[in-house]
């Protein structure tokens, strides 16, 4: 019998998914709601046609597995009460982790830290601000969204907010496996059930400290998870055509606060159609220069799938031994000089020449403690364990080979090698 207030929503991931009241309250609100409008993988959609699951899909199936590992932590029976201090707030922090998301998601926090207002999950507490969430989360105790805020943002002494965020937070189980699915592709399968039956509550042996671990039975399951992650970034999240429709939406939005069009904070809020129609609106009625770039090409560009091209693509194998600094992978003021540059020698208009460097330092970070078929407990960080998960040894090359340096154009043109190597990089 389903309890009062609560709900059951069918989900093509995970099937069932049971909101008790209060995740139902949440879910009823404008600022979750709102999540619906948000595609969960920004412009991915443009490469692979089945990727419009939104955040709101993905935030209610992190909700699902906190849920699931709560109750197979609580039947495990191995850890005191103080392991679950906190325990309460722990669903609600994952329903609501993505709640402060930019339009088209990830794509706006790689621009440079003064042209948005903050990394999501800092934007995330403006929401927490509204009322009617406000009145939703009431009944779970004062205080209670101050609580769930920490714990989106990696804070506090919680032992169980390594489910919320952390290196085998439950987020990216989540996505990785909703994210194959709908774009159709098998990198992302990953066995979420044998994690989950492996997840355990252990103490340091440094602090003391109660954390979500693992034990070693389930270490095999998290390699696959973070190979997964790999192919995913190499093959979906940096394809070279989902790379330049993000290249251009930044571009967009940069031109638009640079032309006074837009103000940084108005970032905050809207849903991926509201902000592409609402800088739309305004370049219409603007007669400047980038007004009218932004109204008669560029938006129509991205919205007609007219992307810039690829002009040029260095692999690791090409960058052996040249280092890209910092200011030419990140959307820097240096490096539009140098894109404008380029675009002055190709005959190109300005802002019409984007150098892409994605990256992700975290791909393959680890900081978790594993218990060891003879009980002992040990901490997995950056350097592995020998003889149990050495990824170290192998994570830089398949980072630097997921990596691709890109150089694309508005209109088709051919960009020498050598001169962008000039530009951008040095000597290792």
């Amino acid at each position: 019998m389903t309890e009062a207030g609560a709900r059951i929503v069918r989900d093509l991931v995970w099937n069932t998914i049971r909101l008790d009241p209060a995740a139902a309250r949440i879910v009823d609100t404008s600022a979750f709601q709102r999540l619906r409008y948000i595609r969960q993988l920004g412009l991915t959609h443009l490469v692979y046609p089945g990727a419009s699951h939104t955040r709101f899909d993905h935030a209610l199936g992190v909700y699902h597995l906190a849920m699931t590992a709560l109750r197979l932590l609580r039947e495990r029976g191995s850890a005191p009460p103080e392991a679950f201090e906190g325990e309460e707030v722990v669903p609600y922090a994952a329903l609501l982790h993505d709640i402060g998301h930019y339009a088209f998601s990830h794509a706006l926090e790689e621009l440079e830290p003064e042209r948005i207002p903050a990394h999501h999950e800092v934007a995330a507490e403006r929401f927490f601000q509204s009322p009617e969430l406000r009145e939703a989360l009431a009944p779970l105790g004062i205080g209670v969204e101050h609580r769930i805020y920490a714990l989106i943002r990696g804070e506090g002494e919680e032992p169980l907010r390594g489910l919320v965020s952390g290196s085998l937070d439950l987020d990216k189980m989540e996505y990785l496996r909703r994210d194959a699915h709908f774009c159709g592709v098998p990198y992302g399968e990953v066995d979420v059930d044998r994690l989950l039956q492996g997840l355990v509550l252990l103490q340091s042996p440094m602090t003391g400290q109660w954390e979500v671990g693992l034990h070693e039975k389930a270490v095999a399951a998290l390699e696959s998870l973070l190979f997964a992650k790999y192919q995913m970034f190499r093959n979906v999240y940096w394809h070279h055509a989902v790379r330049s429709a993000t290249a251009l939406y930044k571009r967009i939005v940069e031109e638009a606060m640079s032309g006074g069009l837009l103000d940084p904070e108005e970032l905050v809020g809207p849903t991926d159609e509201q902000l592409l129609y609402e800088i739309e609106r305004r370049a219409l009625e603007d007669d400047g220069e980038v007004a009218e770039r932004l109204a008669s090409r560029w938006i129509p560009a991205l919205r007609h799938r007219r992307l810039p091209k690829r002009s040029l693509e260095l692999t690791a194998a090409d960058l052996q031994g040249q280092h890209v600094p910092e200011w030419a992978v990140n959307d820097t003021s240096r490096k539009r000089a140098v894109e404008d540059q380029l675009a002055f020698e190709l005959e190109l208009e300005s802002g019409e020449v984007m150098i892409d460097f994605p990256r992700k330092r975290t791909m393959f970070q680890l900081d978790l403690l594993i218990e060891r078929r003879s009980g002992r407990v040990e901490r997995l960080g950056p350097t592995g364990l020998p003889g149990l998960l050495d990824l170290p040894k192998v994570a830089e090359e398949l980072y630097r080979a997921a990596r691709v340096l890109r150089v694309f154009t508005f209109q088709r043109r051919e960009v020498a090698a050598e001169r962008i190597l000039e530009m951008i990089t040095r000597a290792a």
